[in-house]
């Protein structure tokens, strides 16, 4: 009886981190087609932007909790751009979550797309290495829209991160002030296997793009291959 028990438990255990893995790889195959989506929209990011994106985070079907102002939460993964300075393809994904402060009412009971880009090292930088408040440890402003929108105003220049939302099919800048962001390493073991900080993911070699984030990665090569800092430098 006790040996059945045990059987049992090992089981419900197996099962449970199979459940939580499949959960976290249907996420970021879901990052993926979210960023196609807004690609392929005529009022998408502008490509000046996107090229001098250093990383890219994408947030699938964020929700506003039912009750309490802040509540808004949503997980997704962010892909940089590989090399000491973020100057080379797109590398493996490490996951995200983002935690609502301000944008709460904006979002409403719809399930809203987040996308961010992060436009600089130092931004990058402080993602990478703990939980930050957008406004405060990192500038943030909302993301200009439109493949030929202006990309050159001061408060483009100054942000370290620029953001959007797509709801109801409708594609816009959104400011994210007052929201956390920080890696969500339990969902990077899920996705990878094994423990990986984002540092590990985004920074270490040898670390491969998992099957489920091909797609997202995919996109983001097509679409800016080659970061235009890189070939601002090199001229």
């Amino acid at each position: 009886m006790i040996h059945k028990l045990i059987m049992g438990v090992c089981i419900l255990f197996v099962a449970s981190g199979l459940s939580a893995a499949n959960k976290e790889q249907e996420r970021l195959e879901n990052s993926g087609v979210v960023m196609e989506e807004i690609m392929n929209t005529p009022e998408n990011i502008p490509q000046e932007l996107l090229e001098k994106a250093e990383c890219v985070i994408v947030f699938p079907s964020v929700l506003k909790a039912a009750f309490g102002i802040g509540g808004s939460y949503g997980r997704g993964a962010m892909v940089c751009r590989t090399g000491e300075h973020f100057r080379g393809p797109w590398g493996a994904p490490a996951m995200y979550a983002l935690e609502g402060g301000s944008f709460g009412f904006q979002l409403g009971g719809q399930a809203t797309d987040l996308v961010l880009l992060v436009m600089n090292d130092h931004g990058a930088q402080s993602i990478l290495s703990s939980k930050v408040k957008l406004g405060a440890d990192a500038s943030a402003a909302a993301g200009p829209k439109g493949r030929d929108a202006s990309a050159d105003t001061d408060a483009y220049l100054r942000a370290e991160i620029l953001s959007y939302s797509r709801s109801r099919g409708l594609f816009a800048g959104i400011s994210l002030e007052g929201s956390t962001l920080r890696p969500d390493n339990d969902a990077n073991e899920q996705v990878y296997g094994h423990k990986l900080t984002a540092r590990d993911i985004v920074l270490g070699k040898g670390v491969g793009v998992p099957a489920s984030g091909r797609h997202l990665v995919r996109v983001l090569q097509k679409d800016s291959p080659q970061d235009e800092s890189a070939k601002a430098s090199n001229r």
